[in-house]
């Protein structure tokens, strides 16, 4: 009995011996897995924040640069002496720590702006969370970045309000759950004298299969919150944070380079849709006329607004347009978006204006505004008239004011006076103030370039800069040059700020507006035209029809479903679904819904019958949807005991009764290792009554498996019967 034993002994040490390779192996996956999915959950969140635009580029940056190099570092691809260099002592951390605090004032004071700072804030976090992430090494550090992760993720949904945010909240959970689940298998691989009771092929694939699914169920169950978290976030937004930062550059107050960096990005601005079905193709969206310009900044020195009166039913009247060129007139809807400015934009002269608020504002120059407290995504209806640009005048204009006059023709001091001469030589002969204009427009237009690309210096004069040294710029440096030139030829002109008419969107029918569609132009006021827009930017690079383009639309329709019906779902939009459906009933003939009701008052009994049969069926199925798959095992189960009790089993009821045993063997504390095989499980039991019945049904089940032996099938019962009735 002791050989026995012994033998026993040795068997159970050399099972677990050859196991000992798998179990580490199968830490070394849990853990690579643990801190990919980990990282996934940190640049999800980074990115979701990121598509906000309310993070910095700096702090981007920092962020990307310690997530690639914490995954070179994981992956092993990080060569062994910067790996170290990241291993940072607890004495290093803490001194990065008290630097980066300590850096924090600086920050908040000279480089981000006077506190409370949250650009410094952000800076400051990002700094701290680099530390974090690069010397990451125990659960409470693992904890910390998950934490850091969450809260990146609620800053975003407090911020984003586009389609993209669902996107890097769907790939947010995906590697929260393939975190939390790895986790917990690697905190349970971990633990000294566990035995690993799954197999370790391919693990990580089955766990990346088993997190994606458990994702998907997620965003499943709670898809209704997507429609109600996001405008929830709009009203603590706005609430919290009313004074949400705006476009520049068209304001009442205007720097150089503020359109150029705002061109530089491809942000949506508004969508526009004409009622008529006509083309938006070459219409001009104008926000702002300003007319003092001091070399540097535009603005208008009368800033006093004129608020104009809205009745009840969000009208604003404001007259028929005085038709001085030919022109056509149309009505067209605007749709602004979340980072649009203050300012509303128009196509050529609005007449009348329908907006659900109590009111709006116009400035000096026609720029209509709406204060603080307006609602985001503000959408509006106007009626105008677009004057045919090139078109002569059919009115002689009325006479401009001689303190509005000297103000259009004031120039900035110390005005490079090559300017003037350049003025001169560029109008050439033309006679009449008009043809002057359109001369330097035409010269401007073919002698200078145009680029995206800001100076690289900061000059004093940046019109004598753009005109005589650097000779290309973007719209900004035309309209003022040509601002300036005309008045040093004592012709009134303003710059006006706006956007280009965009590209139509197919997919939706609506013209989509970008930040890289804003512009600036020209107006000058003629004796024979009043009022005059000329435009001296020369056309940039086309817009690609290729596949990212159409990509974009794509986005874009998906984004702005989002928008209409997530974020913008008020009761009129319910109503005017409401209207659609009952439309939509009406042509696939629901006439029948009322009759339906008279036939139930009419045939009571009989409708109750109906009524309590298909309620009956509903159950049924509802049971067999839940139960059927179960029901249907055990009645497999069930038919396969009954052959082998006759005799008449086939191969696969051995598999099934050796299933029954391994059932019955778990709940007495013995689990079978899956890379072990029968006969091996069974040599490594202890010794006992136990270890004898199983060693006789695995002889029995090979015997009925591999064998072909019918006849092993009853006595596998009778030993399984016995198994059971022990204690």
């Amino acid at each position: 009995m002791f050989d026995s034993e012994a033998t026993h002994a040795r068997q159970r040490h050399n099972g677990i011996t050859s196991m000992a390779p798998p179990v580490r192996d199968a830490l070394s996956t849990v853990e690579r897995f643990f801190q990919f999915a980990l990282l996934g959950m940190l640049a999800s969140g980074l990115l979701a924040l990121a598509g906000s635009g309310h993070l910095d580029w700096a702090t981007q940056i920092i962020l990307l640069a310690a997530l690639i190099a914490r995954a070179a570092k994981v992956s092993g691809w990080l060569p062994p002496h910067l790996s170290k260099a990241l291993d940072l002592s607890k004495p290093a951390i803490a001194a990065w720590t008290l630097a980066a605090v300590c850096f924090y004032p600086f920050d908040a004071w000279f480089l981000s702006g006077p506190p409370p700072s949250p650009a410094a804030t952000l800076h400051l976090a990002a700094i701290l969370t680099t530390l974090k992430l690069l010397t990451a090494k125990t659960g409470r550090d693992y904890l910390y970045l998950k934490m850091i992760a969450a809260t990146e993720l609620a800053a975003a949904a407090m911020l984003a309000v586009n389609l993209g945010f669902v996107v890097f909240l769907a790939l947010f959970l995906l590697f929260a759950v393939a975190a939390l689940a790895s986790g917990e298998v690697r905190k349970s691989a971990g633990v000294p004298e566990t035995l690993a009771r799954t197999g370790q092929r391919a693990f990580g694939r089955r766990l990346g299969v088993t997190s994606f699914v458990l994702c998907g169920g997620i965003l499943t169950m709670t898809a209704g919150l997507f429609f109600v978290l996001p405008r929830a976030a709009r009203g603590a937004l706005s609430r919290f944070m009313p004074d949400r930062p705006r476009l520049p550059g068209f304001a009442d107050k205007v720097m150089l380079g503020d359109i150029g960096r705002l061109q530089q990005s491809s942000r949506t601005v508004m969508h526009i849709r004409s009622d008529q079905g006509q083309t938006l193709v070459g219409v001009r969206w104008r926000g702002a006329a300003l007319s003092r310009f001091d070399g540097q900044t535009w603005d208008n020195p009368h800033l006093a607004l004129v608020k104009l009166p809205v009745d009840r039913y969000g009208l604003v009247n404001l007259g028929t347009a005085p038709q001085r060129r030919p022109g056509r007139e149309f009505e067209y809807q605007v749709q602004m978006d979340e980072i649009a400015s203050d300012t509303l934009f128009f196509a050529g002269i609005p007449e009348t204006i329908r907006i659900n608020l109590p009111q709006i504002w116009r400035s000096a120059g026609g720029a209509f505004h709406v204060l603080a407290g307006a609602p985001n995504g503000l959408a509006y209806r106007a009626y105008s008239f677009v004057e045919y640009e090139d078109a002569p005048a059919i009115l002689p204009p009325g006479k401009l004011e001689a303190w509005e006059r000297e103000e259009l023709l004031r120039l900035p001091a110390n005005t490079d006076p090559r300017i003037a001469l350049l003025a001169r030589s560029m109008a050439g002969d033309a006679s009449s103030d008009e043809a002057k204009a359109r001369a330097v427009e035409r010269r401007l237009r073919h002698d200078y370039g145009y680029t995206l690309d800001l100076p690289t210096v900061k000059v004093r004069d940046p019109i004598a800069y753009f005109l005589f040294v650097r000779k290309k710029g973007h719209c900004e440096y035309f309209a003022s040059s040509m601002a300036v030139m005309l008045r040093t030829l004592g012709i009134p002109s303003r710059v006006v700020t706006g956007f280009q008419s965009g590209v139509f969107n197919p997919l939706t029918g609506w013209q989509v507006v970008r930040a890289s569609d804003a512009h600036s132009w020209v107006e000058a006021w003629t004796p024979t035209g009043g009022w005059t827009v000329f435009d001296p930017t020369p056309a940039g690079e086309a817009a690609s029809d290729g596949l990212f383009s159409r990509v974009a639309l794509f986005y874009d329709a998906a984004d702005q479903f989002w928008q209409d019906w997530v974020l913008r779902y008020d009761l009129q939009r319910q109503v005017v679904l409401a209207s659609r459906m009952q439309q939509s009933g009406s042509q696939l003939r629901f006439d029948w819904i009322p009759d339906a009701s008279l036939w139930w008052d009419q045939n009571a009994p009989a409708a109750r019958r109906v009524a309590a049969i298909l309620l009956s069926l509903a159950l049924i199925a509802i049971v067999l949807i839940f139960y059927g798959p179960a029901l249907a095992r055990w009645w497999r189960s069930r038919r396969g005991v009954l052959r082998a009790r006759r005799g008449e089993g086939e191969a696969s009821d051995a598999t099934l009764l050796y299933g029954r045993m391994l059932e019955m063997l778990e709940k007495r504390g013995f689990q079978k290792p899956p890379w072990l095989t029968p006969s091996e499980f069974a040599r490594v039991l202890p010794a006992s009554e136990t270890a004898v019945l199983v060693d006789d049904l695995t002889t029995a089940y090979n015997e009925f498996r591999f064998g072909g032996r019918r006849d092993a099938a009853p006595r596998m019962l009778r030993l399984l019967d016995r198994l059971a009735s022990m204690p």
